[in-house]
């Protein structure tokens, strides 16, 4: 059942975390509503403008459609990761997404206001939450790139005075977390300080609670690189991402959407390179596939119960009734 972004935050904020999971085909899809049944949990399935040009919006939307009345126990939200202002617009006359991100952080602080302004109106007119971005991460996400040392964390003053005048409903925060494989050098963490300044100013400046949104979430195990690499991958064997262990304690601050999606496509290559491997005379696609799904149910219900929200889907379902 495809819900609000709204009403997936209102019951998990302070509370537990939602994964935010990028898809691009069909076997994505299938392993992810198998892993967010497994644990019991709500999720939001992310599509990105890479993902709407390589599998065309339509057979996408398509889909997650046909998953909805496979897994018809699913609660979920559909969110468009990263548009730009047309993208925006286009899904939020689609009449599908529940909620779209405008990504105009590159942008200076007061055009991005502006820009995120603009499609507040235009969403909150058609009842869509809309996600803003104020610092930059570092990193690669797709057409996105920020070099190393121009990555910038989120400002907590500026965070409220953007929140008060953009009308968004949630806001992607640089707080320590980088785009893409190869996330941090040495011992980085999340700014669990700069998470807790936007929250408390934002309560001061009399703004209802506004959920913190965390970008660049994986994990990047070592054992899915070393894996890779054995398999033929060539992946740098000393990145690292997020600590794990920090998206509950991150969670119970306010952060309250954790998107995953490089680990996802970790574990694709680590099953696609080590089947290969060790079948190089076959050109079946579908039995690697099979074994993604697998593989990524379980990776989907593993990251679940680190955000906290494995097992709330009872409670969501009583939630929304009232």
């Amino acid at each position: 059942m495809i819900v609000t972004t709204a009403e997936l935050y209102r019951v998990a904020y302070g509370k537990f975390a939602i994964g935010a999971y990028n898809i691009n085909n069909a076997e994505q899809t299938m392993g992810l509503f198998r892993g967010c049944i497994d644990s019991q949990a709500p999720f939001i399935i992310q599509i990105s403008k890479g993902a709407r040009k390589y599998t065309e919006k339509r057979m996408l939307e398509a889909i997650i459609r046909s998953a909805s009345e496979i897994f018809p126990d699913a609660i979920f939200a559909v969110h468009l990761d990263h548009g730009d202002e047309e993208t925006c617009y286009d899904c939020i006359d689609s009449g599908f997404y529940s909620s779209v991100m405008i990504d105009a952080s590159h942008d200076p602080f007061d055009e991005n206001i502006a820009i995120t302004r603009r499609v507040a109106d235009r969403a909150h007119a058609k009842g869509i939450s809309v996600e803003a971005e104020l610092g930059m991460l570092g990193g690669v996400e797709e057409d996105i790139v920020v070099e190393e040392g121009n990555e910038c964390l989120t400002d907590p003053d500026e965070a409220v005075e953007f929140i008060q005048r953009s009308g968004c409903d949630a806001l992607a925060a640089a707080i320590g977390t980088s785009h893409g494989a190869y996330k941090f050098k040495g011992a980085q963490g999340l700014h669990f300080d700069v998470i807790e300044k936007i929250r408390d100013k934002v309560k001061a400046a009399g703004l209802p609670p506004v959920p913190i949104v965390m970008h660049g979430s994986s994990s990047v195990p070592k054992e899915e690189v070393a894996r890779i690499n054995a398999a033929g991958g060539t992946l740098d064997p000393s990145a690292c991402g997020v600590n794990e262990n920090e998206y509950l304690p991150a969670a119970k601050l306010g952060v309250t959407k954790v998107n995953i999606d490089t680990d996802g496509r970790l574990v694709w290559t680590r099953v696609h390179r080590e089947y290969f491997r060790d079948k190089p005379g076959d050109f079946d696609f579908r039995p690697p596939g099979k074994i993604f799904q697998d593989e990524y149910a379980k990776f989907i219900a593993g990251r679940n119960k680190l955000l906290g929200s494995a097992g709330t889907l009872a409670e969501i379902r009583v939630t929304l009734k009232k």
